[in-house]
């Protein structure tokens, strides 16, 4: 098991990076990434950005703006919001999305700090029913990377307003994410320490738990091909807005599996065109394929039921039923 401290705050170049070592780095079975960036919303993959983000507010404060490869809802990082990252072999056709394992590391050493932290709902960790932390996960080839960002000691007020969406702009693009009572993990520490401080401690408890542990160099090649990476891709504005589907029907609907808004065209009465976001996981990130098992099926919902009513949508969408998927797409 190898681990890596990345002292950059680069919020495109570390999701590059945490990429990287996710489809590169093959050859180890476990990967434990620290990493804390400027301030930035980070967005999840399926999401449709310009409905989850205050866009003005965001330009004008200077507030950069990425797409990561996982599911999940939109975060705001700062300089004093830890990020950390588990990338482990797993088997993605059998595993379900187990949060709650991964995020040990964290509750284990915050009750090590005299913090009562726990896990919560679908992906959260909460102290006294607030959320400190939340979780993302994405799979590939057998591989599962976990990453979660912990409110250490973030500006609260600058997350709200950079996650604060005007209602025209929710009505035009699609129903934001319920945005959850948070707080800082900071107040809640017998004994203040900062955020760097506080990476060290998670540092040592898996250090504790996984003795082989040893610290990973990047070589300058290494650094070439993330940095060629996060200029293609993570940086920029194509991955990370794209443009939204003009679509003749835009539909929101919420379960506890999570958000989902599907954009449908139809031609003749028949599904021509159909898009899914949201903020629901799949080991399966790629949707083109059920996506297009829709195209030609009459938009009824008799008719829609019976064309994935026998097909695993759990890849895809983990955690909603056939009834769920069916109702999101029409009534």
């Amino acid at each position: 098991m190898i681990y890596i401290v990345n002292k950059s705050n680069k919020p495109d170049f570390n999701i590059s990076l945490e990429e990287y070592c996710f489809k590169n780095l093959t050859q180890y079975g476990k990967i434990f990434i620290l990493w804390i960036n400027e301030p930035s919303i980070i967005v999840g993959k399926n999401q449709n950005t310009q409905a989850e983000i205050n866009e003005k507010y965001v330009k004008e404060n200077g507030i950069h703006v990425v797409r990561r490869i996982s599911g999940g809802g939109a975060v705001y990082h700062d300089l004093n919001n830890l990020n950390y990252t588990i990338i482990s072999n797993e088997d993605s056709e059998s595993r379900t999305f187990d949060f709650k394992a991964f995020s040990e590391p964290v509750i284990q050493t915050l009750k090590e700090l005299g913090v009562d932290a726990e896990f919560s709902g679908r992906n959260d960790i909460t102290i006294e029913g607030k959320k400190i932390s939340g979780n993302a996960q994405a799979y590939i080839e057998g591989r599962v990377m976990h990453h979660g960002c912990i409110l250490f000691d973030v500006d609260l007020t600058v997350l709200q307003k950079a996650l604060e969406t005007s209602s025209e702009v929710v009505e035009a693009k699609g129903v934001k994410s319920v945005r959850s009572r948070v707080d800082n993990i900071l107040p809640n520490l017998p004994e203040k320490i900062t955020v760097t401080e506080f990476a060290n401690k998670i540092l040592e408890q898996m250090k504790r738990k996984y003795p082989e542990m040893v610290e990973y160099k990047f070589s300058e090649n290494e650094l070439l091909e993330i940095e060629k990476r996060r200029k293609e891709k993570f940086g920029n504005w194509e991955w990370n807005y794209g443009s939204n589907p003009v679509a003749e029907i835009v539909r929101n609907r919420r379960y506890p599996g999570g958000k989902i808004q599907v954009f449908i065209n139809t031609k003749k009465g028949l599904i021509d065109d159909i898009t899914f976001f949201g903020t629901f996981f799949g080991v399966k990130s790629d949707l083109t394929d059920f996506q297009n098992r829709l195209k030609g099926i009459k938009y009824e919902k008799e008719d829609v039921f019976k064309a994935i009513k026998d097909i695993d949508i759990t890849p895809y969408f983990a955690g909603f039923s056939t009834e769920e998927l069916t109702d999101a797409i029409v009534d």
